[in-house]
């Protein structure tokens, strides 16, 4: 039996609710952030193949920025989860707003076409008042 690297021991540990860690936003002016996850993965729970896509995130921040790479293993903890597109976008929006409270955020999640059907889900705080 193989020994686990230490990035799946990472991933199969990371607990959102302690390991996504926030930093404190330090500048004066309001600005935004765009992050491209380009290599989200999940399994889909009707048929266990794969989905695949990419999530873009925009946001101004508030108190709190996202760490980067906390953001990037929160994501990667998706890769062996039974979890249709919508509810994997929607884990990922909700989590951000509750814990970064941000001025604005928008989450664009484009999953690769599976089966001629191609899905894209967005979430907008604008859009959510």
């Amino acid at each position: 039996m193989t020994e686990k690297k230490y990035g799946e021991i990472e991933i199969e540990h990371f607990a959102v609710e302690q390991d996504l860690e926030l930093w404190e936003n330090r500048c004066q002016n309001r600005y935004k952030i765009m992050i491209e996850l380009p290599e989200f993965s999940a399994l889909c729970p009707r048929s266990g193949y794969p989905d695949y896509a990419k999530f873009y995130i925009e946001y101004i921040p508030n108190k709190y920025v996202v760490e980067l790479k906390a953001l990037k293993l929160y994501i990667n903890s998706f890769r062996n989860r039974y979890i249709s597109h919508e509810e994997s976008a929607d884990e990922v929006y909700g989590v951000l707003i509750k814990k970064l409270e941000p001025h604005y955020l928008k989450l664009r999640a484009d999953f690769n076409p599976r089966g001629n059907v191609h899905t894209v889900i967005e979430f907008d705080s604008e859009k959510q008042k």
